[in-house]
Parts: structure tokens; C-alpha cells; sequence
């Protein structure tokens, strides 16, 4: 087998090594790219407002292809069935981008054609993952076909508007995207959080244990639900307020049964709490931001997309990476940097409005190009720390 051969069977055997790298560059890339677009450094540009390319791509580009690559690998690991690997992993990789691509070549590639492969994704994704579903009969799990459905619904929400089929469908799009993020992260987090962090205690003797409640977890899991419904019918506002303050209240009650102050020597382990913790804080900001206090809902969103939906994503990326390559789970100083600096550019971006009541205009430009930087440099770090990683065999045998 020649070494090409041989790259493109280890790179397309599980989902997280496409998806992931993918990830990690696009991500870079993609705020790069808004940042020279604000500040007037390139005359290239995509055929949609600035501002909407920005949110579009990273919540379905971005965001699209970490879901991907963790549903990929996580889905055949709960199941044991075989996971979706190499001519059908490429097809859909190559689909995913394909939307990527396209956007930029309106009005050379004709709209209608980037707008449907860009859509397509979800629903492609989605029905890959069903046969291991039906597999592993786990009746849990099969919430998240509808979830991948109500994404490929707000994606098409947001190009029924650029495409002048509709009027003010994309900023319901985007928003219905955050919102079922943020029900994602509260049934993946919600699972994986308090389970690690229950066999790491356990491991070290600790006396504390990790609690769960169901009644609670239903509670908190329905509030995000009930946001998620209320955003899509009556849009933001003080039904949609009250909504967000209740899910944050009870999933910030969920958080503090997992004992995260016990994980401050695991940064790998940390960062899933810290990324819940953001997803409270975001949940808060946005209700806020809904009754009319203190933020208006485009600087509230980002608690949840900057803060818990870049920490989170990277937490189960690096992760996953590392456990299925058969590397140790642990987190040196170039990782645990990263993930700091992630939380750095939700801090800036969601204090923006604050630093510029209290310091002037130039706080602002000083908070926006901050933690655009902070993102870059954090999912720069990550690309060049897990490269080889991605892209290379496994260094143990019958590790997963």
C-alpha cells in the first residue's frame, strides 16, 4: 500500500480525524477572515452581509463539522456498531465542504445549488448516524436525529432570506441553531461531565461523590427544550427571558452536584465544567439581554457561542483525539493554554458593551480584536497541537 493509500484509510477511519482537523483550521480561518473583513484589509468578500457570514459559518461551518466528527466517533463507541469510514466518512467530509466552499462562489456557482449542499449536511449526517441508533437501541440517544433536523432547519431558514425567498427567517435561523447547541450540550455535557468526573474521584479515593438527580436532569433538560420552542415561535423577548432565566437556573443547580471544584489539577476534565458553566452564564445573558437588561441579544448570544460552545467543542475534540489515538488523557501547558484562551475571548466579547460605557468607542475595537485574536490563537494552538495527532496512526494498540 502506497503512503497515500495509507494516509487516506487511517485518516478517513473515524469520524474525528477529518471533522476535527477540519474544525480546528476552518475555525481559524473563518474569524481570520472576519476580522480582515471588518477591518477593511481585503476586497474579497462573500455575496451575504459580513455580519451574517460570520455567524452562519460558525455555527453551521464550524460548528457543523465538530458536531460531526464527535457524533462519528462517540455514536459507534456507545453502540458498538462499525462506525461510518471511508468512501461514505469522505463523501460526507467532502460535502461539508462543499457548503464551505460555495458560498464564496456566489454568483459564479449559482445560489440556489450553495444554499442546497450547504443544507444538505445535517440531514446527510443524520441519516448515517440511524443505522448505529437502531443498533445500539439506546432510546435516549435517538433525540439527536430530530436535533440534526431542527439544525438543517434553521440553516435553511437563514438561506431562504440571503436566497429573497423570505423575509427575516436568518436571524431565526441562527438563533434556533444557538438554541439547539445549547440542548446539545446540556445531553452530551450533562452525560459525560458527571460520569468522568464520577470515575476520576472514584480512582483517587476522593470522599465526594458526584450527584444526579433525574428529576433535575428532565427539569433542566425540558427548560433548554422550552427556550429552544419559545425562541422559534415568539422570538426573543420577555417570554423568551423568563424561559432562559429558568434553564438557567436549573442547569447551573445540575452543574453544582458534579464537584468541578475537585478538577482543578485535570484541566482536561475541568474545561467540561468550565464549558457548562459557560453554557449557565450564556442561558443568563440571553435572558437578560430578553427582558431588556444590560445587553442587547447579539453581544448576550455569545456567552453561549464563544464561551460554551467554543469551550465545550473543544473539550470533547481534545478528548476524543487523544483517548482514540491510545494517548493519555492528560493536558500539558500548550493545551490547557488553549483552553484559557477560549474563555478569554468569551470574557471580552461578552464585556464589550461594558468596557465601552466605561472606557469609550476604542474599548470596544480594543474587546472585538481581542478576542478574535484569542479565538485564532486558541484553535491555531489546537490545529498545530493535534495535526499529527489527527493525521497519524495510533501510538497504542486496543486503547479507545
Amino acid at each position: 500500500m502506497g503512503r497515500g493509500a495509507s494516509f487516506t484509510k487511517i485518516f478517513f477511519e473515524l469520524g474525528f480525524r477529518p471533522f476535527f482537523l477540519a474544525a480546528g483550521l476552518f475555525s481559524t480561518l473563518a474569524m481570520a477572515v472576519w476580522l480582515a473583513l471588518i477591518g477593511g484589509w481585503t476586497g474579497m468578500a462573500p455575496d451575504m452581509p459580513p455580519t451574517y457570514w460570520h455567524a452562519h459559518e460558525m455555527l453551521f461551518g464550524y460548528t457543523g463539522a465538530a458536531v460531526a466528527g464527535f457524533f462519528l466517533t462517540a455514536i459507534p463507541n456507545w453502540t458498538g456498531a462499525p462506525p461510518v469510514a471511508g468512501a461514505r466518512l469522505a463523501a460526507l467530509f467532502f460535502l461539508w465542504l462543499a457548503g464551505r466552499i460555495c458560498l464564496w462562489l456566489v454568483p459564479v456557482f449559482p445560489a440556489v445549488a450553495a444554499a442546497a449542499l450547504d443544507v444538505a449536511f445535517f440531514p446527510a449526517l443524520a441519516l448515517l448516524i440511524l443505522p448505529a441508533l437502531r443498533e445500539g437501541g439506546s432510546r435516549r440517544s435517538f433525540i439527536f436525529p430530530p436535533i440534526l433536523v431542527a439544525m438543517a432547519l434553521g440553516n435553511l431558514l437563514f438561506h431562504l432570506e440571503w436566497l429573497d425567498v423570505a423575509d427575516e427567517t436568518a436571524g431565526r435561523g441562527l438563533v434556533l441553531m444557538v438554541d439547539c447547541m445549547a440542548l446539545l450540550i446540556g445531553v452530551i455535557g450533562g452525560r459525560v461531565t458527571p460520569s468522568f468526573t464520577g470515575n476520576v474521584l472514584q480512582a483517587r479515593g476522593e470522599e465526594a461523590q458526584v450527584r444526579s438527580f433525574p428529576l433535575l436532569d428532565r427539569l433542566a433538560l425540558g427548560s433548554l427544550l422550552a427556550l429552544l420552542l419559545t425562541d422559534l415561535v415568539l422570538g426573543s423577548g420577555p417570554v423568551a427571558g423568563v424561559v432562559g432565566l429558568a434553564a438557567a437556573a436549573l442547569n447551573g443547580a445540575r452543574l453544582s452536584f458534579w464537584q468541578g471544584v475537585k478538577t482543578i489539577r485535570e484541566p482536561l476534565l475541568l474545561v467540561l465544567h468550565l464549558g457548562y458553566g459557560w453554557l449557565v452564564v450564556g442561558l443568563a445573558l440571553k435572558a437578560l439581554a430578553g427582558l431588556g437588561y444590560f445587553l442587547s441579544p447579539a453581544d448576550a448570544v455569545h456567552g453561549i457561542t464563544v464561551g460554551a460552545i467554543g469551550t465545550m467543542t473543544l473539550a470533547m475534540m481534545t478528548r476524543a483525539s487523544l483517548g482514540h489515538t491510545g494517548r493519555p488523557l492528560h493536558a500539558g501547558l500548550a493545551l490547557s493554554a488553549v483552553y484559557a484562551m477560549i474563555s478569554l475571548a468569551a470574557l471580552a466579547r461578552i464585556g464589550m458593551p461594558f468596557l465601552t460605557s466605561l472606557l469609550g468607542d476604542d474599548a470596544f475595537d480594543a474587546a472585538l480584536w481581542f478576542s478574535g485574536g484569542m479565538w485564532i490563537a486558541a484553535f491555531g494552538l489546537f490545529s498545530i497541537l493535534f495535526l499529527p495527532v489527527l493525521t497519524g496512526p495510533r501510538v497504542v494498540a486496543g486503547r479507545g
